[in-house]
Order: structure tokens, then sequence, then C-alpha cells
């Protein structure tokens, strides 16, 4: 008898939803009930299983330790284990951190910057780390943006024998632009250089093997694509330079004994209520696979670049973007909140554009809803 998992894995590895997987699917995430979500970019709303697991150990946290006092441990273990498989690399690649720009930042202290080096950015990494850089004391070289694009020839023009770091967003949480990570890997190692990305809006969302496009130091929170919550995210840090190029600059409890990355990286606590979700969600996606969910959003995102722009939203985002967002230019956004509150439509506003980051539960029909709410008038 097929079990409800493997249905709905049928169902996506065929490369079309039948109606009852589609169903099952949809059932995975109660918000469909409550609202249209197309604003995962911000972030994922959990699913029954990962809640039914933070119930158990909320359970096992009411109820005293005497089930099994390692519980916390044995959860984090296999969390690590299921996000380094799931990344294409080693446990002991793997730290956990709080979030995505403490990762960044623990990478820019546990790096040397001899006098002259210099580091490179491009326009569509997070604003916040960019300011990082830009306080570090260290020469900082910006790519800027074309088309909706950074040109890796951009990049490459700025790399040169003193670049100690390229920093870049896998993906960009502004308007979804996806980096070739392998080929900029190739131009800055050409030259000397370490490579960091943010993958906050890539793990879980697009295919990715950190050891195969070569980048040195990758970190992400686990509360959108990863389908967490907030507390704990992950930091990737090539074993090769671990201790030697990578040294530790916080010193905390959870190293004592640690090795490999967490040796290095982890200070504190960390959230096993997060982590309890994690055991659930990332085994979830890796038996979905993640090319199959890319290959589900495709349509819907094909959907709205063709259908937006005749609605006065110029497109942000890259025609042939594979990522899961879209944004479009749209002066004074904001105003559109009260008409999408009640069409009941969740989608991410900024004053002069929007964001919509459709997942794999998410159907042609609430895009069309979508669509149909913005074309009424106010």
């Amino acid at each position: 008898m097929t079990s409800r998992r493997n249905w709905i894995a049928t169902g996506l590895a065929a490369g079309a939803f039948s109606p009852q997987a589609e169903a099952d699917l949809r059932n995975e995430f109660p918000i469909v009930r409550d609202e249209v979500c197309l604003n995962n970019a911000h972030w994922h709303p959990l699913s029954t299983g990962a809640r039914a697991a933070v119930n158990k150990y909320l359970d096992f946290k009411s109820h005293g330790f005497g089930v099994d006092a390692s519980l916390g441990l044995h959860m984090q273990k296999q969390v690590r284990e299921s996000f380094a498989s799931l990344m294409g690399v080693k446990p002991t690649e793997i730290a956990y951190v709080p979030s995505t720009m403490a990762g960044e930042n623990l990478v820019l202290h546990g790096l040397s910057f001899p006098a002259g080096s210099n580091i490179v950015t491009d326009a569509l990494h997070f604003e916040p780390s960019r300011e990082l850089y830009a306080n570090s004391g260290v020469e900082l070289r910006m790519a800027p943006e074309r088309d909706g694009r950074i040109p890796l020839e951009e990049l490459e023009k700025r790399i040169n024998r003193n670049t100690r770091l390229v920093a870049i967003s896998a993906v960009s949480m502004r308007n979804g632009f996806q980096h070739n990570l392998k080929a900029v890997c190739e131009r800055a190692h050409a030259m000397g250089a370490l490579v960091y990305a943010d993958i906050i809006q890539a793990a879980g969302a697009v295919p990715i093997n950190l050891k195969d496009s070569g980048v040195d130091f990758a970190a992400c929170a686990s509360y959108k694509w990863l389908m967490g919550d907030m507390g704990v995210g992950f930091l990737y840090v090539k074993e090769a330079l671990q201790g030697t190029v990578f040294k530790r600059s916080q010193i905390g409890y959870r190293q004592q004994g640690a090795t490999g990355a967490a040796a290095l990286v982890e200070v504190g606590t960390i959230s096993n209520t997060t982590i309890a979700a994690l055991t659930y969600s990332l085994p979830w996606l890796t038996r979905m696979g993640i090319d199959k969910i890319e290959t589900h959003r495709q349509p819907l995102l094909k959907k709205l670049q063709a259908e937006l722009p005749s609605l006065g939203f110029t497109p942000m985002t890259p025609q042939d973007s594979p990522s899961p967002i879209v944004s479009f230019k749209r002066p004074n956004a904001m105003a559109l909140r009260p008409k999408l509150n009640a069409a009941k439509i969740n989608i991410e506003l900024y004053e002069d554009r929007v964001r919509i980051a459709p997942s794999v539960y998410n159907t042609m029909s609430e895009v069309e809803r979508l669509i149909d709410a913005l074309r009424k008038k106010s």
C-alpha cells in the first residue's frame, strides 16, 4: 500500500501533481486554509509534520527527562547530518549558528586580512551584509547590478591578487537573481580569493551542492525554505580551511569536545524546538527532491512574469531566473495592502516594489487569484 508520503513524492517525481498528490501535499501546510501565502521568501509556513515533531519535543520537555535525557543531542546530530547531506558536504563541515548574518560575521572575523587586502561583493548581496564589510576596515569593492543581474565579468574585474574574500548571496532576496556559484568560485580561486555565499534563499529552494560549487563558506537560517523556525541556522566551513585559514573568533562551551566546524564556531545553546521541526522538514525536503520542487514552481513564476507587467508592475527579475523569487517595481506598493488583505493574499510589499515567492504547496489557481486581486480597482 502506498503511504501518504510516498504518494506525494511519486506525484512530484512524475513531473506533475495528480489531484490526490496535490491534495495530500496541501494538507501538509494548514496555512492554505487561512490565506494564499505567496510570501515564502519572508518565512515559510510550518508543516503538520514539523508541528507534530515540535509537539513531541514539547511533551518530552513538559514531562521530564526520564524518557531520553539525551533527546536534544540526538536531534541535533540528526539535523546536522540531514543538512550536510542536503548540501552535499560532511557533517563536520557544518556548525550551528543562530542566523545567517551571525554566520557571515563569524566568517569575516575568523579570517585574517593582511595590509592591502580587499573584499569584493555586489549590489544584490544582502544590504546589512554590505554594511558589515563597509565597516570592516578592509577595502570594499562593489560589483554593480545590470538589468537585474550581477554579470560575472563585473565581479571578475574587481577581483585581484589582493582580494581575500568574495561575498555574495547565492539567490538575492531583493529580486531572486541567482549566481552561478561554481563560476564565481572558479574566478575567485584563480586569483587566490575565498568565497562566502549567503544561501538563505537557496537552501531548500534550489538544487545546491556546496562541495561541487567550490564555495569555501556558506550560511543560512532555517526559517525560510528549510521550513524550520527562528533561532537555528547553519554555517558551512570547508574542511581544508578549518583551524588554518579560518580560526575561531569566539569561545563557548559547545566547542568543548566538538570536532570540525563546530569546534571553531559553536558557542552557546540553540533552540531545540526549531531543531525538532527540522528533524521532520529536512528529510521531507530530501524525499521531495529540491529539483522537483524547483520544477513545480516554474510555471507559477512564468505566469506572474507574463501577467503582471500589463498591470503596471515593472519586472526586476531576469526572465530566465530559476530561483523561487520574482520581484516587480511598483510605486507606492504598500497601498496594495488593504485589497490584498481583503482577498487573504500574502505577498511581500515594500515602498517601491513587490516580491512574490511561491512554494511547493502553492498552485496556479492561487497565482491567478493574486493576479485577479491586483487587477481590481482599489
